[in-house]
């Protein structure tokens, strides 16, 4: 067969095209660099096929990555599936306790029905103990949490720490030890387009890793939790990836996926977590056997700057957190700071706005200083503000209203700046505050929700939990309630 000059030419480009996957598959080891070679002794032949190097996590963002196997292997271990459930009580109907049907149905018609609650998420083991750390939302609420591990094995979880201000909550595997972990990164350390990982357990299809870039820093007003500080993404996060690991090119936990925003349920590019110093403070916490995270307290109200506030302040921009007002007998006031100075920084970090600055604070540890840098009538000013928590003063007082009253089945407590920042109410610092409602409560029913602080009841002021007791002992023909909410006060009349 005679091959023509033009099929040797096709032959040949159809090899390289073939090897060149190949190559770019390999461009992943960075090169060595050249070494001298000795000359073979003429007349014998020599065959050598070096190993093949082993694949390496990136030294420098300067090296190009054409595979995240390496850093998958090394993260993956400590990803874990969540499984929440609990047994809920449905409602009876009222037809079964017509005197009819029970002539023909019997007693215990009426007897309400049961229904399985369950909850699907992801977290990520930080302790060899079996410390899990993953969203509030995936476990709130519910009383049986199992966990699986990459490795298929399965635990029984119990809730050691719910921190719904910042939307995590800390587990602990009831069995096992010497469990993976994945190293606790720097998220201050990110900056805009670092390549990170999303792992988890989107749809509960099983772990799963999708690849993207910082988007943005310092997200605010997402919605998710009191602190509006998040760390945006477009690593593919769908609803099962809640409460799993933002990972660096190191194979370091920097955030824990938390929410998306999108119109359809499912990515559009565009998700949010939070950063892993807030985390940090919450795995302490839970350490060191807290029920709750104990944050820095202000004893001030932040403002946001507008263009107008920041013109009638003599500033350039419209950056940093404006002192609306100041508690007399709190840290602020105690270093010497007043109405109308702006914070724009937080031990030497730019604080643009007050979301910032609460962020800054929050991830500090309480018993120490911070310093502010501060503007005040156009000169930079800097201020040590002592780190310690809200006080318990007046205490909580917690106590459930039984009863037949509208009340029944919330539990409520006196309000103090500790219970102020714990629960963001806002307003007011008259009145006792719902923490608490039981499912299916008369409570329930008037629509009461954590957060309403009650103010009067039949035109009676509400000053501690003592005083709502007490005026819902008795029987009334009606029920004048005044709430606030949200910032809003209102009042309603219900029938006794």
């Amino acid at each position: 067969m005679k091959i023509s000059a033009r099929h040797i030419f096709m032959a040949a480009a159809l090899a390289c095209a073939l090897a060149a996957p190949l190559a770019f598959a390999r461009a992943e080891v960075s090169a060595e660099p050249a070494q001298a070679v000795s000359p073979r002794p003429p007349g014998r032949v020599e065959s050598f096929t070096p190993p093949a190097p082993d694949r390496a996590v990136p030294t420098s963002r300067g090296e190009l990555i054409y595979s995240f196997a390496p850093v998958v292997k090394k993260a993956q271990p400590a990803v874990v599936n969540v499984f929440a459930s609990r047994v809920e009580r449905m409602p009876a109907n009222p037809l079964f306790d017509d005197p009819i049907f029970r002539r023909f149905f019997g007693e215990g018609g009426g007897m309400p029905g049961r229904n399985m609650a369950q909850s699907l998420g992801s977290g990520v083991i930080v302790d060899q103990s079996g410390l899990v750390v993953t969203n509030n939302h995936v476990i709130e609420g519910m009383t049986d949490v199992k966990v699986a591990l990459a490795d298929k094995r399965e635990f029984a979880a119990k809730i050691l720490l719910r921190d719904p201000r910042t939307d995590l909550a800390v587990l602990k595997l009831v069995d096992g030890a010497n469990f993976p972990t994945m190293e606790l990164g720097d998220s201050d350390a990110l900056e805009v387009g670092d390549l990170t990982l999303a792992i988890g357990n989107p749809f509960g299809v099983g772990q799963t890793v999708t690849q993207g870039i910082i988007s943005a820093l310092s997200r605010t007003h997402v919605g998710i939790s009191d602190y509006g500080f998040f760390i945006q993404t477009d690593a593919a996060i769908n609803p099962g990836n809640s409460g799993g690991p933002l990972v660096d090119m190191n194979g370091r936990v920097v955030g824990i996926n938390s929410a998306i925003f999108s119109k359809s349920g499912g990515s559009v590019g565009i998700g949010f977590a939070i950063p892993v110093n807030m985390v940090k403070s919450v795995i302490a916490a839970a350490k060191g056997g807290g029920k709750q995270v104990r944050r820095a307290w202000m004893g001030a109200t932040l403002q946001t700057l507008s263009q107008e506030i920041a013109d009638g302040l003599g500033l350039d921009r419209p950056t940093g957190a404006l002192l609306a007002d100041v508690d007399p007998k709190g840290p602020s006031a105690e270093a010497g700071l007043k109405r109308g100075d702006v914070i724009i920084s937080v031990d030497g970090q730019t604080a643009d706005d007050p979301e910032a600055v609460g962020y800054r604070l929050a991830t500090k540890p309480i018993g120490g200083q911070a310093t502010l840098g501060v503007l005040r009538g156009g000169k930079k000013i800097v201020a040590q503000i002592r780190l310690s928590p809200a006080p318990e003063t007046p205490p909580r007082d917690a106590i459930r209203i039984k009863g037949a009253s509208p009340f029944a089945g919330a539990t409520v407590m006196n309000i103090s700046p500790a219970v102020i920042e714990e629960m963001s109410v806002q307003g007011t610092n008259s009145g006792v505050v719902v923490s608490e409602v039981d499912d299916g409560s008369y409570a329930q029913q008037l629509n009461l929700q954590r957060g309403d602080i009650i103010l009067a009841v039949n035109d009676q002021k509400i000053g501690t939990t003592r005083d709502l007791e007490s005026v819902t002992a008795g029987r009334a023909y009606y029920w004048k309630i005044t709430l606030a909410r949200g910032g809003q006060v209102f009042t309603t009349v219900i029938g006794g």
